[in-house]
């Protein structure tokens, strides 16, 4: 992809943009760029439809909407699983749509760490969604552990990405589970999930991934990979919503593994309304379910789902490579003195769906932006993260983008704000 940065290659990009038909179907603000659909994702037209299909069926079945409607509740968490399927390379009998991104790692530890003998110990790293430290630490914990003795996180060597030889070295034979993201929050850095699997496996260790930050974004195989668990929200590259409904992938040698965390939910179809004493579990995914789903935050994800699918996410991963690309250049070249460094790899295998830009004028920049219509998204504690998202930005909105931070900091716009994050970031 060699090009240089400029408005006339933008605007020949989004004549020959097979995606850009998706755009339309977005709710965007108008006089606004948004970048921020990596923390959450705009609301669609076929998400608002699929939401507003299952308030009518609740409006108008009551409760025979478990089973009757446009979209039936009782099985929605599996038909929403088989949906997303293709998006983390799995069967549909693998995936289940559920839970919460936290609740699902509660979930996933609960059933696969075993901690026995000299393997006592989880392996994280430190660059990872505190969330995920915080379930770590608790888990252990309820297994008597000190989380300061066996929570093991693989260091950073320049606070930015992991190197993957430092993983595999810290796979030692006092690790019984390690859990990983799969793009790093911050950098944007893709982990060799292939390699880390087989890493694991080759050592008799469980391995799962945090995939908040890669669904809707990048493909997967993790069937293929042989990659034991995974879990993702569902609200950020997916456009489900805030506080949509997780999901969470087992891999099929797993089936039949009594779910550490039961729940009414995770019982055989045929088998819930038996309402008996004695659990028989889902012999799929579905088995990981706790609760009953949430069925007003799954409902946009019908329609979501089948956009994507629709559209292929290799499709959206050519043009995500592509927008991150033109970005990042479009910075070097236009921002070129202005103290600004990208954060994020260069490499195509390596880059996930956003860029990320360090200042150490970040947090009041951001809001500068914010004030100029545009976006952002800022990361303590000196991060703005910028994400074109394939199915609604626009190549000439990120070469615009850019232009806007350029006036920004000639015209030193930024400093009549404090540089203090937001309450919410």
């Amino acid at each position: 992809m060699l090009f240089e940065p400029t408005l006339e290659v933008a605007l020949k990009f989004d004549e020959s943009d097979t995606l850009a038909k998706y755009r339309n179907e977005f709710y965007m603000r108008k006089d606004s760029i948004y970048l921020d659909g990596n923390s959450l994702g705009l609301l669609s037209k076929r998400a608002e439809k699929s939401l507003l299909e299952s308030l009518q069926d609740w409006k108008t079945l009551g409760i025979d909407g478990w089973m009757e409607g446009t979209h039936p509740w009782f099985n929605l968490s599996e038909k929403l699983g088989e949906m997303c399927a293709p998006l983390v390379g799995a069967s549909p009998e693998e995936v289940i749509v559920s839970g919460s991104t936290t609740v699902n790692l509660h979930q996933l530890v609960a059933t696969f760490y075993q901690p026995e003998g000299e393997r006592t110990k989880i392996l994280a790293d430190e660059l990872t969604f505190p969330s995920d430290i915080y379930a770590l630490q608790s888990q252990l914990k309820l297994h008597g552990f000190d989380p300061l003795t066996h929570l093991i996180q693989v260091k950073s060597r320049d606070g930015r990405l992991l190197d993957e030889e430092d993983i595999v070295a810290a796979m030692t034979d006092e690790i019984a589970l390690i859990v990983l993201p799969s793009v790093l929050y911050r950098s944007g850095q893709i982990l060799d999930m292939k390699r880390l699997t087989k890493e694991a496996h080759d050592r008799g260790i469980l391995i799962g991934f945090d995939a908040c930050h890669s669904v809707g974004a990048i493909p997967h195989r993790f069937s293929e990979w042989g990659v034991d668990f995974a879990f993702w929200c569902n609200y950020k590259h997916l456009n489900g919503g805030p506080g949509s409904v997780g999901g969470l992938y087992v891999n099929r040698k797993h089936f039949g593994t009594a779910p550490g965390l039961a729940g009414w939910f995770g019982s055989r179809k045929d088998k819930q309304f038996d309402m008996v004493h004695t659990m028989t579990a889902a012999d799929t995914a579905g088995a990981y379910q706790i609760g009953t789903p949430h069925v007003l935050s799954l409902a946009p994800l019908i329609g979501s789902f089948e956009m994507f699918n629709e559209a292929g996410i290799g499709n959206i991963r050519e043009k995500s490579l592509r927008l991150t690309k033109f970005l990042v250049d479009s910075i070097e070249q236009e921002l070129n003195g202005m103290d600004f460094n990208i954060g994020n790899p260069r490499d195509d295998e390596r880059r996930g769906g956003h860029v990320s830009l360090e200042h150490e004028e970040a947090a009041r920049i951001c809001k500068a932006l914010k004030e100029n219509g545009i976006v952002p998204d800022f990361r303590a504690p000196n991060i703005i993260r910028l994400a074109p998202v394939a199915l609604y930005t626009s190549f000439e909105d990120v070469w615009n983008a850019v232009q806007i931070l350029k006036k920004i900091m000639v015209e030193k716009q930024y400093e009549k704000f404090s540089n203090e994050r937001e309450v919410v970031a």
